[in-house]
Parts: C-alpha cells; structure tokens; sequence
C-alpha cells in the first residue's frame, strides 16, 4: 500500500485519508463520492464519550459507509473496552481496526482478536503517551497510528513534537526490519503536510482540511505533492 515506491521516480507515495468526521453527515454518500477518486481510503473516528469525550458513531454508520464505497475503510475505536466491538466493526466492513494503546489491558489478546477476524491491525499513540508503550506491539501489527492532536475533537492545530514521534518509529521500523504503516492524525494540511511526510509518515488522516476546503481535489494533491525524499536506485 502507501509504502510502495514508484518503479520509475523512486519516490515514496504518501497517501491521504480523509477523516468522515469532518464530512457533512447529511449528505454523506456523496461526500463520500465526492473525494472518492482522488483519496486513498477513508479514516471513521468512532467516539463513545467514556474514553474521548465526544461521541459519533458505531458499526451501523460503517455498514452504510461500507455500502457507499470500495475504499478502504480504516476504523480508529476512540472507545474504552475496544475487545468487546471488533467483531461489530468488521462485520460493518473494517478494513483495518486501530484501538488505543492506553484502553488496553491485554494488548496481546486484542491484537490476536483482530487478527482472528481478519482485519489489518492497528495501535494508537496518543500525545501525552510514552512511545514505549506501544514499543513491544510494533512487530505484532500493521500500522502505528500517531496522534498528533489530543483525540476526541476536531479541528485541532498540529503538535510540532509528533514530528520527533514519527521519526522514532521510522528508527524502529529500520532498525528491526518491521512491515509497519504509519499513519498521523490531527490537524493536517497542506501548510505541514510536507513537514509530515518528510518525517516519514506513510498515511496522513485529514479531515477539516480536506472536507471544507473550496477545493477538496487541489487540497488532496497539496498534501499528497508532499513526498519526503526521493530514493536512489541499488
């Protein structure tokens, strides 16, 4: 997926996420067709006012979202006791199921269960959390999703440290040989897309900056031009 290179630029093709938060839920099939052909897959923040304080949505608006595109759909469970709901977020239509580092009492068993059901995995890295929690859990998934926002709201402003977060995971990445994604969330745009990407995030999460921009498609090719380097052949 988003780690590929180009087999005649050499460069590493970022991808973009849109967040459906950010969407205009009203008309959502066609916000969703709306940035289809030019997005990479669709990023659904589900909130349950325990662990976030906000709350959004659950496995029925996936199934419908489901329905409306082939996209992939990346499920982020901002929910405490995220065990209990894989098996409802992927029978929805997850394609991949992130859960939250700091709800897990047994991340060995969640991880499993993900698997078990035959979504790709991920694990979640808010803020304030120290990068050696997930540390352990980096072989075992396939994305690292890093907060760059603390999580719960929308519209937030980007936190200048998350750069040093995604360049530790890059390290890890390199240094133990892992097939790891990783993705950042929170108040991206095209003003520091680039600063992203060149830090070595695969996946970047947008969804203000994206679903009210007056053009949606110019704002997309912004944050995707954003390609951190380019790699020189063998």
């Amino acid at each position: 997926m988003s780690r590929e290179l180009s087999a005649t630029s050499g460069v590493r093709r970022i991808e973009i996420h849109p967040s459906l938060l950010a969407a205009d839920f009203a008309h959502l099939a066609d916000e969703i067709r709306d940035v289809e052909p030019f997005v990479d897959g669709l990023h659904l923040d589900v909130m349950d006012g325990v662990f976030v304080p906000n709350i959004s949505f659950g496995p029925v608006v996936v199934e419908a979202v489901r329905r409306a595109t082939r996209l992939p759909l990346h499920c982020h469970l901002m929910i405490a006791e995220p065990s209990q709901y894989i098996s409802a977020f992927r029978d929805a239509g997850a394609d991949t199921i992130l859960v939250h580092i700091e709800t897990l009492t047994d991340p060995v068993e969640t991880i499993e269960d993900i698997k078990a059901s035959g979504a790709r995995v991920g694990i979640t890295l808010n803020p304030e959390t120290p990068t050696h929690r997930v540390q352990p859990w980096l072989p075992a998934v396939d994305e690292l999703l890093i907060m760059s926002v603390h999580p719960g709201f929308g519209g937030q402003s980007f936190q200048p440290e998350s750069l040093k977060r995604i360049r530790w995971a890059v390290h890890q990445r390199d240094v133990h040989g892992l097939a790891l994604c990783i993705s950042v969330d929170g108040g991206i745009g095209p003003a520091n897309a680039r600063q992203v990407a060149q830090a070595g995030a695969d996946i970047l999460v947008a969804g203000t900056s994206v679903f009210r921009a007056p053009d949606r498609r110019a704002a997309v090719d912004a944050m995707r031009g954003a390609h951190p380097f380019t790699v020189s052949p063998p």
